[in-house]
């Protein structure tokens, strides 16, 4: 509906809009009442205003795997838990994927020198990750966190046709909202996917369950016989994915690094569509110069 509407969507959206001008709305309002807190150490935001598939968690490892004394607070979606879990302490991983949800696993296994907390309550998280001596602390996610003073970083997918909040558009707020944000970045100008496939086999079928999938599109080879798409944050059945193999006669199950560490335990063949982000200079130069005044202050 929202990325590759159809005459359908077009008319549902169009339906939903004054409910989607109503939440923009207090949504905004909340922005401009908000009273942001300061902490004592320097907080990068990594967000979007677009509901999901704008490169958020392989921005986020980016940037920490360049900085040290590093803690990253997260939601924790699609976790089967709740409250303050530490994840991973200085690249020491302390629950299993269950309890942190699939991009906090990801992220807490691709940063060894890391911290990652996932909590619905971020002041509560930040304040634990402060206690655990950060230096400085990554907010995933955390753009609509208002009640957080904190350098806000908004990326911006390449083409999103449905520019109305929800539920009409993939909008979390007007789409003039990122002007409030510390830096605009747009995928495919200020940052770039490189996308490698690790034990690619002739034959594979896509096994996902991310937002918007249709981005993988143009990083799959021929060799992908069928596509299975399942709502974001999904949990995978094995049984279900070996009969999805025999089906398609397929030698593999080709998924992302976020479905990986949902199914590391199914001792299935696999292989891996591992995501890189090319950041521009100029970004890091910037994010560099507000970590050094924060800290001069």
């Amino acid at each position: 509906m929202f990325y590759s509407p159809g005459i359908t969507h077009k008319v549902i959206s169009i339906l939903l809009s004054p409910i989607s001008v109503l939440y923009g709305s207090l949504m905004m309002f909340r922005r401009f009442a908000a009273k942001p807190h300061l902490y004592d150490v320097p907080i990068i935001s990594v967000g979007n205003i677009v509901m999901g598939g704008s490169g958020k968690t392989p921005f986020v490892i980016e940037i920490a795997s360049r900085y040290k004394d590093v803690t990253i607070v997260s939601r924790g979606y699609g976790r089967k838990s709740e409250g303050l879990i530490e994840v991973s302490r200085r690249g020491r991983v302390l629950c299993d994927v269950r309890q942190s949800g699939d991009e906090a696993m990801l992220m807490a296994k691709n940063l060894p020198d890391a911290s990652v907390i996932v909590s619905e309550n971020r002041p509560k998280a930040i304040e634990r990750a402060i206690e655990l001596s950060a230096k400085l602390i990554i907010l995933d996610d955390g753009f609509s966190r208002v009640e957080i003073e904190k350098f806000d970083i908004v990326l911006e997918p390449a083409f999103v046709p449905n520019r109305m909040p929800i539920p009409a558009g993939p909008y979390r707020e007007f789409p003039f909202a990122a002007r409030y944000c510390d830096l605009l970045l747009k995928e495919g100008v200020d940052y770039r996917r490189v996308v490698d496939i690790v034990e690619p086999e002739d034959k594979m079928v896509l096994v996902t369950a991310i937002a918007n999938p249709d981005r993988l599109e143009p990083y799959l080879p021929d060799s992908v016989v069928a596509r299975y798409h399942l709502p974001d944050h999904s949990w995978f059945d094995k049984s279900e994915m070996e009969s999805i193999m025999r089906k398609h006669g397929a030698q593999s199950i080709l998924v992302t690094e976020k479905d990986l560490v949902k199914l590391e335990g199914f001792k299935l063949p696999l292989s891996v569509m591992r995501l890189q982000l090319q950041i521009d200079n100029s970004v890091m130069d910037t994010i560099d110069k507000y970590i050094k005044e924060r800290y001069a202050s």
